[in-house]
């Protein structure tokens, strides 16, 4: 059993090793987003208020403000923050499109920092959407959604190579701490390849799971709950401009002790009829995502209608949302992003240790086979 899962994991590996080694390095790279914005972006990503007593100006305000500041865009969403450094980033459809494009405010002078651009633009969005979908999403008008199906099958690939390989080395223990340097070439790599696997094995396979969800969830959203041909284009306001945003957010905190709004979600498409406030909630469990819990609104009316909050919520649901922070590390602060950062550019080393080892197995027995064939002459 053992000799039939090795030759699959090669086998697998190999298929995978191209599209494997390109997520990789850009998931190693997205950990650090926000800190890559900081620098190729200062002047827009982030703001100069930390410890200045500044208040942010009203919800209402900021969103006509954007609203006049771009006629011919509407608000779809709205990531919003309130630490003095990081710049609140809304999301826009164009008028006549299905189109999404980005832009900064200044949430505390009320001031626009960017123009729109697409959301896939700048650098580390590019890194995200080469990531999510090795840009083939926009390239075949047959399958558009290929770059998800292709993620979602080496997903899998990879969960399998990180399941199988503990199998095929289940002994791992005795050697987590060992390495033998001075070995032939030939087994220096296998030693390599083996450490390498036992160290980010936890790592990997977190980074394998999660990403076979996240992958199947919007396959699934994108080819069976939401045809490209029926996605709506905008052309108004789809919720009422006049609410009291501020006194919507006001309830938010009173639905849901120790809530922290982070998100807006306004209403963009027909068949949606709420305003959603997404936020993170205080507690004990540090892999609570920051969108854990909502409260969402009549988006004409501003009726409170609905209150999720993460805590009272299934054990299965406190799992899934626990995948947000578990893919990317954002659970423990700089120490986790750093691990996952590292652990993430394994896949790099196993691939190259990987083919070596599979070369050398293949000249191997090239040569064997000469032999054989030279003495039976």
């Amino acid at each position: 059993m053992r000799k039939t899962l090795f030759k699959w994991h090669s086998l697998m590996a190999l298929i995978a090793m191209l599209p494997l080694l390109i997520i990789s390095l850009t998931g190693s790279m997205l950990v650090f987003k926000f800190e890559i914005d900081s620098i190729l972006l200062k002047d827009q990503a982030t703001l100069n208020y930390v410890g200045q007593d500044i208040q942010r100006k009203p919800m209402k305000e900021l969103v006509n403000l954007v609203a006049d500041a771009h006629p011919n865009y509407e608000i779809g969403s709205w990531e919003l923050f309130d630490d003095g450094y990081e710049a609140d980033r809304v999301y826009l459809l164009k008028h006549g499109t299905d189109t999404w494009f980005k832009t900064y405010l200044d949430p505390y002078q009320g001031e626009m920092l960017s123009t729109p651009v697409g959301i896939h633009s700048d650098f580390t969005d590019f890194i995200l959407h080469l990531h999510y979908t090795l840009l083939l999403n926009d390239s075949n008008r047959y399958f558009p959604n290929m770059g998800v199906a292709i993620g979602l099958f080496i997903a899998i690939l990879f969960t399998f190579l990180g399941v199988s390989g503990l199998i095929i080395y289940r002994r791992f223990w005795r050697r987590f701490f060992s390495f033998r340097r001075h070995t032939p070439r030939v087994i220096l790599f296998s030693e390599l390849h083996k450490l390498i696997g036992i160290w980010s094995a936890p790592v990997l396979l977190c980074l394998g799971i999660t990403g076979v969800y996240f992958n199947a969830v919007d396959y699934y959203h994108e080819a069976f709950e939401h045809d490209e041909a029926d996605h709506h284009i905008v052309s108004q306001a789809m919720f009422n401009r006049t609410l009291d945003f501020d006194a919507m957010m006001a309830q938010s905190l009173d639905a849901i002790g120790g809530f922290t709004p982070t998100y807006w979600l306004f209403p963009f498409e027909p068949q949606q009829k709420h305003i959603t406030i997404f936020g993170s909630v205080a507690d004990a469990n540090p892999f609570i995502s920051n969108y854990a819990s909502t409260v969402s609104f009549d988006a004409t009316t501003g009726v409170q209608n609905a209150v999720y909050d993460i805590r009272t919520a299934t054990t299965l649901e406190r799992i899934i949302d626990s995948f947000r922070k578990l893919h990317f590390g954002h659970f423990a602060g700089l120490p986790s992003k750093i691990i996952w950062s590292l652990m993430g550019l394994a896949p790099i080393l196993l691939g190259f240790s990987g083919v070596y080892l599979w070369w050398q197995r293949k000249r191997k027995k090239h040569q064997s086979r000469r032999l054989r064939k030279f003495a039976s002459q």
